[in-house]
């Protein structure tokens, strides 16, 4: 089985190593929703992962769902993350921008465009962090069937933005209760068109959104992230034979177009995910979720049982920009602050030292 140090072909790219930085929101952009000299200094402080995938990226103004996350829809937001594309390939990094489309997982609070959009006219339950505190969901619009296509064009939008900016790709976010996922979940998407109502037309929108930004930019430069079953944010999976009948119809329609990965937010044992990984018949990047924190042990177990070709590590990347280092040399790690992860300057972001 391959070690964790081993090289890995990821579409045409070959990755050092099978370490992938996983997507983290840090909420740092700043006017405009642009990515800021920090950011540039943080992702090339971590280009030697094998991958780096960046925080969840609106690809619309509707789509922002946070307080300061950074967009790839405009001129100055593309500019901006050349910038960041640029600093990490100076240092032989790779790196893939996430595009996000939060959905209902909004507050109009929240960003410059204040409509909220989802499947469904139904509420998330809980709160969203807003800068004047906590707030309950608002009851987003459900888009028109009519309207869809002009959604998934933003996606493709945001792939070309991504590409003229030298990033070497994209990757759908699929999971955590977002846009993708909301039309995948039964609890989010009650629609009675060709989009809802069963496992297929669940399925649909996420499909139109892969196909369309692969046709744009070319299946290697496209990555996909799911997180079946994961019940998170009111994106409730909890039928096994619904689901499964979801994500089949998801990963058997994109197979074909031979896209560069497919990144799992899941137990990586569960019956599911080892059935997606065979289904999808390409390279997967697993992340074993949000319980623990990754350690090097568990990284390279998931390699060891064939579970996935690589590993998306989170906050102990955030702690240690060099961790590839630290993990092969067996060096002792930074511990991550979790009061410094989301908003804020150059503390808990770009402050955690190396090992030289």
């Amino acid at each position: 089985m391959p070690s964790l140090f081993d090289p890995i072909d990821i579409g045409k790219l070959t990755l050092p190593n099978r370490i992938v930085m996983a997507p983290l929101t840090r909420n740092r952009a700043g006017d405009g929703q642009v990515p800021q000299d920090i950011a540039v200094e943080y992702y090339a402080q971590r280009a030697g992962t094998g991958l780096i995938v960046t925080e969840g990226t609106q690809p619309s103004g509707v789509g922002q769902g946070y307080l300061n996350t950074p967009g790839m829809h405009t001129d100055a937001q593309r500019d901006g993350w050349a910038r960041v594309a640029d600093a990490v390939h100076a240092r032989d990094g790779h790196i893939f921008v996430q595009l996000m489309h939060a959905g209902r997982i909004a507050h109009p609070d929240n960003k410059p465009v204040r409509e909220m959009v989802a499947p469904s006219a139904i509420a998330a339950p809980d709160t969203m962090i807003t800068a004047s505190g906590p707030q309950p969901y608002p009851t987003p619009r459900a888009l028109a069937t009519e309207e869809i296509p002009g959604v998934v064009a933003e996606f493709v939008h945001a792939a070309q933005q991504a590409v003229a900016a030298g990033l070497d790709g994209v990757e759908i976010h699929g999971a955590n209760g977002y846009l993708v996922h909301q039309f995948l979940a039964p609890s989010s998407n009650e629609r009675t068109d060709g989009y809802g109502a069963t496992p297929a037309n669940r399925a649909r929108f996420g499909i139109e959104v892969v196909t369309a930004v692969a046709q744009a930019i070319g299946p290697e430069r496209v990555g996909l992230r799911i997180s079946p079953a994961h019940n998170i944010q009111g994106a409730l999976e909890t039928d096994e034979r619904d689901t499964a009948a979801t994500y089949h119809a998801f990963i058997d329609a994109i197979r074909p177009l031979g896209i560069a990965y497919l990144s799992y937010l899941a137990d990586p044992r569960a019956a599911l995910t080892r059935d997606l990984r065979a289904r999808f018949a390409g390279p997967v990047i697993a992340n074993s979720g949000f319980a623990d924190v990754t350690s090097r042990d568990a990284a390279q177990q998931i390699l060891d049982e064939g579970l996935a070709d690589a590993v998306a590590v989170g906050r102990l990347v955030i702690a240690n920009p060099d961790l590839v280092e630290r993990w092969r040399t067996d060096a002792p790690l930074n511990e991550p602050n979790a009061d410094t992860f989301y908003g804020g300057g150059a503390e808990g972001y770009t402050d955690y030292p190396s090992l030289t």
